[in-house]
């Protein structure tokens, strides 16, 4: 494994690593369609950044101290976060890079009672901070919809697709695929009332990172989770119904989070299905 994960993640007594290889950073996928480490960005010349001044924080500060600032706008939109890139001025120790940084708490996979993999804190982790990215390969919609349709129904699928909706209407679309190489965000696993939300952030490449930051207090022993549709950071839970076992005759795998206001199934995206007879959601 990496050195990041020493001593930063660790595996629980007994557990052994399923066969995956291991990238704290996004790759490039099997197709070759998009290069995360490819620079897209000019690079600031600042010494010392700030907003209004760097033109990386043109949207607004990003960060306060080590904690993720305000992510929406006067209009409710959430605001593209741009961290300091490869081409800037800024050293390290800028407060705009964050991200990029890597982990920077003590974390475990473990094997849970019911959901497979798992990944918990072993410390306390404030409500705002970076927690990991989920990476992966980084796949072109081709490729990503040949691997999904290759999967048995009783197979784990790991593929995330990302959609960012733009003021011009458009959607970015990125997918992300740790099966084969990934980091340690591919053990966490979905909660219908998580403790971690997503937020796509860019650095070099316009393919963005998918940064997961505390949306609450997290204390030591606890388990990390997102929510894998990402209404965690859209819609409030006490909007939530119940989800029926199917979804356009699809049969849908059971959610084992056991919140209060559990759905009773994971999320399912069946976009990548031409002609599904089953839909697999991300789970570890």
């Amino acid at each position: 494994m990496a050195a990041e994960l020493e001593p930063l993640a660790s595996w629980a007594p007994g557990a052994a690593a399923p066969p995956f290889q291991y990238s704290p950073e996004n790759v490039a996928g099997a197709d070759g369609a998009l290069d995360p480490t490819e620079i897209a960005f000019p690079g600031c010349s600042c010494l010392s950044c700030a907003h209004p001044a760097c033109s990386c924080l043109r949207h607004g500060d990003n960060y306060r101290g080590l904690c993720l600032g305000p992510t929406e706008d006067e209009r409710g939109f959430a605001r593209p976060v741009f961290e300091c890139s490869a081409l800037c001025r800024c050293g390290h120790s800028c407060p705009n890079r964050l991200v990029q940084r890597g982990l920077q708490f003590r974390l475990q996979v473990f094997q849970t009672a019911r959901k497979g993999w798992g990944l918990r804190t072993l410390e306390f982790i404030a409500k705002g901070r970076f927690v990991c990215e989920y990476a992966g390969e980084v796949l072109g919609v081709n490729e990503a919809r040949r691997r999904i349709q290759a999967q048995a129904p009783e197979d784990s699928n790991y593929i995330i697709a990302v959609r960012e909706h733009l003021h011009s209407g458009q959607i970015l679309e990125t997918f992300i695929d740790p099966t084969y190489i990934g980091n340690v965000g591919r053990f966490l696993n979905h909660s219908c009332e998580p403790n971690l939300f997503m937020v796509p952030v860019r650095v070099d490449s316009m393919v963005p990172r998918l940064a997961l930051f505390a949306a609450t207090d997290i204390s030591p022993g606890e388990e990390l989770s997102y929510d894998y549709s990402g209404r965690f950071h859209n819609m409030p839970v006490t909007n939530r119904v119940p989800e029926t076992s199917e979804e356009g005759n699809m049969p849908k795998k059971p959610c084992y989070c056991g919140a209060r206001t559990c759905t009773s199934f994971l999320p399912c995206d069946s976009s990548l299905f031409s002609t599904p007879d089953t839909c697999p959601e991300s789970s570890s």
